[in-house]
């Protein structure tokens, strides 16, 4: 927790003033006993009114600035708890925004969003709790114990009694609550993680009447996390009970040997007033202290996670020149081998070829044969284990990620889409683009005639994840996208695979007239969707099992031969 608190030097400024005031509010408490008890041995001893009226006025006014003062010290506290809270989470975001999808995969959405928002937040909730409890309590516990030795130094030995149970209690509480807080955060991702599936795979689950199943998957894990819960807040209630029983047997002492020592003449009414005020305090002091000792052993935990994300660094790197380009629209894949973190084969062995401007070069294959892999390559989401990868003439690795992707328009295999309108959307391409190039995008993308059928056109509102479109619609928007922004090169992971044949058809018709000296990577399963490419590669298991044309290839490749007839036997058979 302690490797996050560097994060609040920029607050120096109100931490500084949240100690001085709480310093202040804290002496100001301390001294209304010491009234008090001036108030009774000298005041109503004496019938002094005059003196009692002055002393209590004292009181009156102290008692209003430490009010006024404790005011400031929860108003300053917030405020640097809360701008603590922003600042980590935009370093969070900007951290993660950085992470390769490797990291993605590591990591998981559900455990991200779990340490962006509760960890935050309970790290948030004990840097406020210690600016205005654990700074005032120690004052307080301090000031009190030299201000009742300072009354009576031998009733102050009945403390030497108590204080070392109370700590002994604390340390073995928390020292039991850490680990059960650790597991209660991890316990925390899981259900995230289940919530999260069932609410994006809602259709999924309906369709396969498996809504008992996941009812059940997420009350076993809802009640894994409910007994833990429990288990840890029974260690940490049975602190409270065992501190006030402390808290009252202490007071009973005190009045039971403050009464002997009055009746003895060792003392005076007022001082043993004083006295009892001052072991409140003492005590008081101590409960705020296990409050926060309570709060940080989770706190703790979550530190820890945020931790493991602002400390990890992108595996991705840009080098700190870039270098300049040679060619334009020029894709080259030399001797290239990649492999998952963890797989014990690689992904993809050994991959040569080139793929130049005003051409098309379309990859198929079978299931799992790496297709999707290949292309995600180019825009470097993923670091290749061996060979080089060249884009424009130059190493990838020797480009910074904004330049290699500034030249490529990337429609993903599963269109994403953002909750906002059309033309944001198709602006996520091109943050500049005009609404007569939102059009012209739209046309070429096969899309302008269900925009157009649409009240308010390119300005109708899109649901979060594109709810309100079919999947084809939100393939062609995602198609439109990339096409509004104009690059070098196109890539296509599987983009038509929603559109019907005609659809198909009409869409590649228009692309090629509008990407004529544009470099075009096409993943397909459809034979039909690659049958016009300038170059096919066939890919088997991760590896090329052959490049060339349609005809060739139907000609001389088996594999393909055997694509070409699963598909020609579907569609008889259909």
């Amino acid at each position: 927790m302690l490797d996050l608190m560097k994060h609040l030097k920029s607050y120096g400024l109100q931490i500084f003033f949240v100690i001085v005031f709480t310093l202040a509010g804290s002496m100001l408490e301390l001294f209304l006993p010491t009234l008090m008890a001036d108030v009774v041995d000298i005041g109503i001893v004496n019938q002094d009114i005059p003196f009692i009226l002055r002393t209590g006025g004292l009181m009156i006014v102290s008692a209003i600035f430490a009010v006024l003062l404790t005011v400031a010290v929860s108003y300053f506290a917030s405020k640097v708890a809360l701008g603590f809270g922003r600042d980590i989470r935009r370093k969070l975001f900007i951290n993660v925004e950085n992470f390769s999808l490797q990291a993605f995969d590591k990591i998981g959405p559900s455990s991200l969003i779990t340490r962006t928002t509760n960890d935050i937040k309970q790290v948030q909730d004990v840097i406020n709790m210690m600016l205005r409890m654990m700074t005032r309590a120690p004052l307080m516990l301090v000031g009190g114990v030299i201000l009742a030795v300072s009354r009576d130094s031998t009733l102050s030995l009945i403390f030497l009694g108590a204080l070392p149970v109370l700590a002994g209690l604390i340390v073995f509480v928390t020292r039991k609550a850490i680990p059960l807080f650790v597991s209660l955060q991890k316990k925390t991702d899981r259900l995230n993680l289940l919530l999260r599936e069932g609410l994006i795979g809602i259709r999924v689950v309906r369709a396969f009447n498996r809504v008992d199943y996941e009812k059940k998957r997420f009350n076993t894990a809802n009640e894994d996390f409910r007994d833990t819960g429990i288990k840890v807040n029974k260690i940490m209630a049975s602190l409270f009970p065992i501190l006030m029983i402390m808290m009252n047997f202490t007071n009973i002492a005190i009045i039971w040997f403050g009464a002997i020592r009055i009746d003895q003449g060792l003392m005076q009414v007022g001082n043993l007033m004083a006295f009892l005020q001052y072991a409140m305090m003492i005590l008081m002091s101590l409960i705020m202290l296990s409050m926060g000792f309570i709060m940080i052993p989770r706190a703790q935990a979550s530190a820890k996670r945020i931790n493991e994300l602002l400390m990890l660094q992108p595996d991705i790197v840009d080098p700190e020149h870039s270098e300049q380009v040679q060619d334009h629209g020029y894709v080259e894949f030399r001797d290239v081998t990649f492999r998952y973190v963890g797989a014990e084969r690689p992904a993809l062995e050994h991959i040569s070829f080139q793929a130049k401007p005003g051409q098309t070069t379309a990859i198929i294959g079978s299931t799992g044969s790496g297709k999707s892999t290949l292309v995600k390559l180019i825009p470097r989401f993923y670091d290749i284990e061996s060979g080089i990868i060249l884009v424009n003439g130059v190493d990838i690795k020797k480009l910074t990620q904004q330049k290699l992707r500034e030249v490529i328009g990337y429609v993903p295999q599963k269109a994403s889409l953002f909750s906002g309108t059309i033309a944001e959307n198709i602006r996520y391409g091109k943050k500049d683009a005009t609404e007569l190039e939102i059009k012209q995008a739209l046309e070429t993308a096969q899309a302008i005639d269900f925009v157009n059928s649409k009240e308010d056109g390119v300005h109708t509102i899109i649901e979060q994840a594109g709810a309100n479109l079919s999947g084809g619609q939100k393939q062609r928007l995602s198609i439109a996208r990339a096409l509004v922004r104009k690059p070098e090169i196109y890539i296509f992971d599987d983009s038509f695979s929603a559109l019907d044949y005609k659809t198909d058809a009409k869409l590649r018709h228009a692309l090629k007239n509008e990407t004529e000296e544009a470099t075009i990577i096409l993943v397909a399963q459809r034979v039909n969707t690659v049958i016009d490419a300038d170059q096919i590669i066939v890919l088997n298991e991760g590896k090329i099992a052959g490049i060339g044309k349609h005809q060739e290839l139907l000609r001389d490749n088996r594999i393909y031969q055997e694509i070409v007839s699963s598909q020609q036997t579907e569609e008889e058979s259909a």
